[in-house]
């Protein structure tokens, strides 16, 4: 039997914990045809909003190719959709409030149709509409329209204009395209004419995401310019997605107690694309993600800048009075250093029986025990004690004291 090296080890340790974090087919198929069946839905000849010109896309982890399964069998998928319209409605002939009605209506005529048993739910910012099939999910679906010519120029400018996002000229342009505003009920003006709405571009980070997946692999000659433009960020599983999609089940393990003041995932996102440096090998990425995400973290606001909304800090709940209660900063820290033990725990362990217990402990999957013993060479060992890891006594830097 082939000896693996080191490196090969731990590949394959954290290639078969992906395997069970990945949808399984049969969930991607029955979410392809769902949506595609609703897309069809606000197209059909009877729809009010047929003429409205609609663009309902993906959003989220399931655009931008990093989505898990849920940590446990019964709990649903959770899925985000946009419903941009077009034409027909702006901010000086509607308010948001106009606009999520005239969605939410189209959408209960569809529960109805197609016999979904639970009733549409009102969101803040959104309509949820919840499947029963064989996999339980639901769709998160976000009214929006264009924002103001004007105001995507103001956009573009500070994007060319915040060096720390590095976005390449092309991004900045097609990320300003994209711009749009989004219905939310906890906004001032939603039941009036106001033109402040809240702004969103999950096309633009998109962009600027797949720029960072490809733009360093490009130059190892990893991907060609072909690929990017013909494989959807969602169909493409690249190094800097799984390693999101680690990072993502190990806090979501961590806080399933606490599931309120768990890390967001477009902090952990946003961070992990800052801090790749285009490696091809999963271990040597994962690495690097985790010893530079501190790094990125500004020391003043923004803390966390949106890349194509610069003005918008994802970390803006850290500072909220109403949020102190659920340490929201401190929560990220202790998650990221459990993070670096905990991969380092599992990559470096040579005992089968507490490599399957620390895989189910620390990310909630079972792996098969048999490949491990075939690939790995494992055996089980007298000493039951985890490898010693260094102890942490002060978090990574920038934090300091802050």
């Amino acid at each position: 039997m082939t000896i693996l090296s080191t490196e090969e080890r731990k590949m394959f340790i954290l290639q078969s914990l992906l395997e069970k974090l990945d949808l399984p087919d049969h969930a991607q198929k029955k979410v392809k045809e769902r949506y595609e069946d609703l897309s069809a839905w606000f197209s059909r000849e009877a729809s009010a909003l047929r003429d409205y010109d609609l663009h309902i896309f993906p959003q989220g982890s399931f655009l931008l190719g990093t989505t898990i399964r849920p940590l446990h069998e019964h709990e649903r998928y959770d899925l985000d959709f946009a419903c941009k319209v077009r034409e027909g409605v702006k901010k000086t002939s509607h308010t948001q409030q106009e606009l999520k009605k005239m969605i939410g209506d189209e959408l209960e005529l569809y529960r109805k149709a197609r016999h979904i048993e639970e009733e549409l739910e009102e969101k803040h910012r959104c309509w949820r509409l919840s499947y029963q099939d064989e996999i339980k999910f639901h769709f998160d679906i976000i009214p929006a329209i264009p924002e103001s010519e004007e105001k995507k120029m103001k956009i573009l400018e500070s994007i060319r204009l915040f060096e720390a996002t590095g976005t390449a000229e092309e991004v900045a342009e097609q990320a300003a395209k994209t711009v749009m505003v989004i219905t939310d009920d906890r906004h001032k003006g939603y039941k009036e004419i106001c033109d402040d709405w809240k702004i969103s571009n999950p096309e633009g980070y998109a962009e600027w995401f797949k720029r960072r997946m490809f733009q360093l692999q490009i130059m190892n000659e990893t991907y060609t310019r072909a690929q990017i433009d013909e494989i959807p960020v969602y169909d493409q599983k690249t190094t800097l997605q799984q390693c999101i999609q680690l990072l993502k089940r190990h806090r979501d393990q961590m806080f399933a107690d606490n599931e309120e003041s768990k890390p967001i995932s477009i902090i952990i996102t946003t961070l992990a694309a800052r801090a790749y440096k285009g490696e091809t090998n999963i271990t040597s990425a994962l690495t690097t993600i985790l010893d530079e995400m501190a790094n990125h973290i500004n020391d003043t606001t923004p803390r966390v800048p949106n890349p194509v909304h610069p003005s918008e800090d994802f970390t803006d709940r850290w500072g909220m009075e109403d949020c102190r209660h659920l340490q929201l900063e401190q929560n990220f820290k202790n998650w990221l250093m459990d993070a670096q033990n905990s991969f380092r725990a599992i990559l470096e362990q040579r005992n089968v029986e507490i490599l399957l217990e620390q895989a189910s402990a620390r990310f909630s999957v079972q792996l098969n025990e048999s490949d491990l013993r075939d690939k790995l060479q494992l055996k089980n060992v007298s000493d039951r004690s985890l490898p010693k890891l260094e102890v942490i006594t002060e978090a990574p830097s920038p934090w300091g004291n802050n």
